[in-house]
């Protein structure tokens, strides 16, 4: 067991941070005041780690291949990311390591690359008789692939770790890759969990976006899908988008419902530096009508409670599922409670034994590292025991609930007494409500979490840049 000194957490300050669940590239923080219902400017808002990435240096690197060459600890989860950083069109708010202009020849390299990397990864003492339980295929976009490609790449991949006991394997889909073949092919090789990218279902605002798929090839895909049989399938929307209006975003929560997907995720539209959008805006080169948070906060209170009288249930501050206990998102509950995970491929990040680590940022010195027989590993952060809890609570308090024992059991203490101040402080806004075993979100809470979540950082990542 893991235990800590028991102190007081610092006064807490409003702190508006972003990161992703695959990789960072170059964003800055903001403070969005959501308290004030401000509207959305250019600045980073999700919180997807702890300590932030910024915090995390090339210095840290010796760390994390020590971490690589112990033991791993067999009652530990263990999870595989794989980065497929390939797209037809960059989204105008698109702000992961992306390429649009790669021929087959250099696809074929990078995939090559990335199976080098599975072989370095499956002789390290870490995974040493340790089988994964989830595997994730993000992007980018992983169906941007061709059949023969993923074939390449997959069995490639696992020529080094087997996974076919993994108990899920999600697959992102950008709609107009998809085809019946594809898919099929997608299921063959053990996809549990497909993940349709859908934002949004009008052609207007999918344009006005740079997304690359319409709407007629969400409703194509989706029946694919279906037809082929994966056994859990999720939509992903985005509530504030360019052009999105009060009228729209009600016809595609009404449309997602008539699909009846397993499970719905819905994000609330930011704009990170380092997009087409960001600059857009900064040179304000022409007005962009992106909805402000407050809408944005209405538009998925309204999304989840239309989900709710549909016979889904809230799973987290931007999912609801249709069939709860059977429709898990193993990939999610499993890293957000500490379970270690090797993240493959261009900028990914990873996770193990309680030290962060991040690839190279670029495709060349990723590729070149590899060639030369070494993991491409960029930059490092090892947490104390006092960052491990912070990462596991703030990160369990976006499901909107933490069990208190489960803390007590790995860290041997009570969170409502050791961060008592910044938890008093949201319980009186009405944000969330302490009881004798969980810490409790309301809808409000949840509907501002990353905007909370830095009231539990450290006193020196308040502020700070998060990438």
């Amino acid at each position: 067991m893991q235990r800590i000194a028991t102190t007081r957490c610092a006064a807490p300050r409003w702190a508006g941070m972003h990161g992703t669940p695959d990789m960072v590239v170059d964003s800055g923080s903001s403070d969005p005041d959501l308290a004030a219902e401000t509207d959305t400017g250019v600045g980073n808002y999700f919180v997807a780690n702890y300590p932030p990435f910024s915090q995390w240096s090339k210095g840290g690197v010796p760390e994390a291949m020590a971490a690589l060459d112990r033991p791993g600890d067999p009652g530990t989860d263990l999870g595989l990311y794989f980065h497929i950083p390939f797209c037809r069109k960059r989204c105008h708010f698109c702000y992961f390591r992306v390429y649009t202009d790669r021929n087959a020849a250099r696809i074929n390299d990078y995939l090559d690359a990335m199976i080098e990397e599975m072989r370095l990864y499956a002789a390290c003492p870490v995974t040493a008789g340790r089988a994964p339980r989830f595997i994730y295929f993000g992007g980018g976009t992983p169906s941007y692939l061709s059949v023969e490609q993923l074939a390449r790449l997959t069995a490639g991949l696992q020529r080094h770790m087997d996974w076919t006991g993994a108990e899920e394997i999600t697959f992102e889909c950008e709609p107009g890759t998809l085809n019946r073949r594809k898919l099929q092919a997608i299921r063959d090789f053990g996809v549990t969990r497909l993940s349709l990218g859908v934002e949004n279902f009008d052609d207007t605002v999918l344009k006005a976006n740079n997304r690359a798929h319409l709407s007629n090839e969400v409703h194509a895909a989706y029946t694919d899908a279906r037809a082929v049989g994966f056994p859990q399938i999720n939509i992903d929307l985005i509530a504030g988008m360019i052009g999105e209006t009060d009228d729209n975003w009600q016809r595609c929560v009404r449309r997602t419902i008539e699909l009846a997907p397993d499970s719905v995720t819905i994000y609330q539209m930011e704009v990170p530096y380092n997009t087409t959008l960001s600059q857009q805006i900064t040179t304000e080169a022409e007005p962009v009508s992106i909805a402000d948070w407050k809408t944005k906060r209405r538009w998925v209170d309204e999304a989840f409670k239309s989900l709710e009288d549909g016979g889904y249930h809230i799973g987290s501050a931007y999912t609801a599922v249709r069939r709860a206990p059977s429709a898990p998102f193993v990939y999610r509950d499993a890293l957000w409670s500490g379970a270690d995970m090797l993240g493959l491929g261009v900028a990914s990040f990873s996770h193990v034994a309680g030290t962060h680590f991040q690839n190279e940022h670029e495709t060349d010195p990723y590729e070149l590292s590899l060639g030369q027989g070494r993991l491409p590993i960029h930059r490092a952060l090892t947490m104390t025991s006092e960052q491990q809890l912070i990462r596991q609570f703030v990160l369990q308090l976006k499901l909107g609930e933490v069990h208190k024992q489960a803390f007590f059991d790995r860290f041997g203490i009570d969170v409502c007494d050791y961060f008592e101040t910044p938890l008093a402080h949201l319980e009186a806004q009405g944000m969330m409500r302490r009881g004798a075993a969980t810490v409790r979100l309301t809808r409000k809470g949840l509907l501002r979490i990353d905007a909370l979540l830095p009231h539990f950082f450290e006193a020196e990542h308040r502020g700070v840049r998060y990438a």
